[in-house]
């Protein structure tokens, strides 16, 4: 069992920056990866980025490269989501998440997810 926390949500105008925040806890040791996820009111729920915790390797999704950055601190247990240039159409409830296994995350599956912190960009 993981338990994952997410912080660093709030309202920010367009073009503005915000950097999230995702500390897990628990059975930590059992975590290959952790990333975040999105859900924007009548939306479906859509992958933004991953890294993996041993080696570092990030992906995101085409909609936030280049103006997201997702960084680890092992120490902590804490993953970070550094946003950038925010559009309003960043605006959306987002989700961390945790996997065991390779490939899970970015295919939707995680094993574990957060309750989420809700980012509004102004326009």
């Amino acid at each position: 069992q993981v338990q994952l926390g997410e912080s660093g949500g709030g309202l920010v105008q367009a073009g503005g920056s915000l950097r999230l925040s995702c500390a897990a806890s628990g059975r930590t040791f059992s975590v290959y990866a952790m990333g975040w996820f999105r859900q924007a009111p009548g939306k479906e729920r859509e992958f933004v980025a991953r890294i993996n915790w041993s080696g570092g390797n990030t992906y995101y999704a085409d909609s936030v490269k280049g103006r997201c950055t997702i960084s680890r601190d092992n120490a902590k247990n804490t993953v970070y989501l550094q946003m950038n240039s925010l559009k309003p159409e960043d605006t959306a409830v987002y989700y961390c998440a945790a996997a065991r296994l390779p490939g899970t995350l970015d295919n939707g599956v995680p094993d574990y997810w957060g309750k989420g912190t809700l980012v509004t960009v102004s326009s």
